[in-house]
């Protein structure tokens, strides 16, 4: 059996060890360059690779191919490869079926990375062997390949998901529904949510889906669409007789008649949106049996994700917060939510397709200066020119984080919230936010 392997990332080097290991003829090539250690890896273990190139002959001829998540359904060598009838898969998909582990898959637009960092906190605290896997961390395929975890949590795209035939999560989650990567669907929202519920297609009554009570967009797609697994809910709106929901302060989740209670204010994380993370992942860790007492103590000491609201410093009474993460409308709508201060915010990058008409109740609200930080900013020009004092342009996160740093007084907040992709000046929102954090240190 011939394993073709596009991307010679994390997933696609995983995927490759994984397929080696059980014996498939592995080749692995890349258009981009395969980052050095990566090609060591390759090549200690007999891997054949090319990158810089996708050389037809060796690759029309798979009997099975694994894209990773960035390659989009358009570029033209996975056209051919569907042309031509050949299976193009995720690392999900490939990796699934040599593994008897359970598996928690997590998906939505947004809290998808703080919901599974936090899931994977509560198991591993509450004693479970248990691996973090998927978008993030080290890829699922390499940990079925060298280690027996009994539980894997998931953190799965929608671009994962699209790649799925047969791949069954004993639990999802979907945090929520926000217009997203609708470059990649045609700029149909529509065409994204049917991608995100793939999660649940495979499920059977004896799996769970946990879905936000509160999501407009998800509750239309129920009216129409039915599930096997078993749904539960989570609220801060409205009190649910089963799931998750708020009262008098206090966080409860009620699974299987079992109720647990912790006063919200004993959560480590802040913000609306992070009471439904947490409500999410404690309907998981009660589903798996950890002890109330434990998720209690899990929930109060976990330290955020990086990138993901994440303080930096305070300099001269101004807070520095890095959200490099937000690369959404949706995602950028909670951080500025959450300020409760005057705040330089820092935005722009790659659009991809965004509308900033609903950032605008806020930004006129707790905005005092934009700097612009992307190639292209014409669009928020358009959008925000008017609507605050400064708005200011510039190419490099040292320059935008000096003139930040002008613009705060005492008591202000900056806010790096791109809204948008990195790719046109950074290598990805890691390496932004990093920029980020390494420019406000030698202010």
């Amino acid at each position: 059996m011939k394993l073709v392997v596009l991307g010679g990332g994390e997933s696609g080097v995983g995927t490759a060890i994984l397929g080696k290991k059980k014996g498939y003829d592995v080749f692995v090539s890349d258009f981009g360059t395969i980052k050095e250690n990566y090609k060591e890896v390759l090549t200690i273990n007999n891997i054949a690779w090319e990158d810089e190139k996708h050389t037809e002959a060796l690759i029309l001829d798979a009997d099975v191919v694994m894209k990773s998540p960035g390659i989009p359904e358009k570029a033209p060598i996975v056209k051919k490869l569907l042309e031509l009838n050949i299976p193009v898969i995720s690392e999900i998909e490939f990796a699934f079926p040599f593994t008897n582990a359970k598996t928690i898959g997590i998906t939505g637009s947004n809290g998808k990375t703080t919901t599974t960092l936090l899931t994977y906190h509560l198991l591993k605290q509450g004693g479970l062997n248990v691996g973090l896997a998927g978008n993030i961390g080290k890829s699922f395929a390499w940990q079925v390949a060298e280690n027996n975890h009994d539980y894997y949590v998931l953190e799965l795209s929608s671009f994962q998901l699209d790649g799925i035939i047969n791949y069954r999560p004993d639990i999802a989650v979907i945090t929520n529904l926000s217009p997203d990567h609708l470059d990649r669907y045609a700029y149909d929202y529509n065409l994204y949510i049917a991608s995100k519920f793939r999660i649940t297609k495979n499920q059977t009554e004896n799996d769970f889906l946990i879905v936000d009570h509160d999501d407009i967009e998800m509750n239309k797609w129920f009216e129409n669409n039915k599930i096997k697994a078993k749904k539960l809910t989570f609220s801060i709106l409205n009190q649910l007789e089963e799931g998750g929901s708020i009262e008098n302060n206090n966080l409860n989740s009620k699974i299987n008649n079992d109720l647990f209670t912790m006063p919200i204010n004993e959560l480590a994380l802040e913000g609306k949106h992070n009471l439904k993370n947490a409500m999410a992942a404690t309907a998981v860790a009660q589903l798996m049996k950890v002890r109330k007492q434990t998720i209690r103590e899990s929930l109060s000491n976990f330290q955020g994700a990086e990138h993901r609201l994440e303080k930096v410093l305070k300099i001269q009474n101004v807070q520095y917060i890095n959200d490099s993460k937000a690369t959404n409308v949706n995602a950028t709508f909670f951080a500025l939510d959450s300020m409760n201060t005057p705040t330089v915010w820092i935005v722009g990058g790659v659009d991809k397709g965004n509308d900033y008409d609903e950032l605008m109740p806020l930004v006129r609200e707790k905005v005092k200066g934009i700097i612009c930080l992307g190639v292209d900013n014409q669009k928020l020009f358009n959008a925000f020119n008017g609507v605050v004092d400064v708005m200011i342009e510039t190419t490099s996160m040292t320059e935008a984080v000096k003139i930040a740093q002008r613009m705060a007084e005492k008591g202000d907040t900056v806010l790096l919230s791109p809204c948008c992709a990195s790719f046109d000046l950074f290598e990805n929102y890691e390496d932004r936010g990093r920029q980020f954090k390494n420019a406000v240190h030698n202010l």
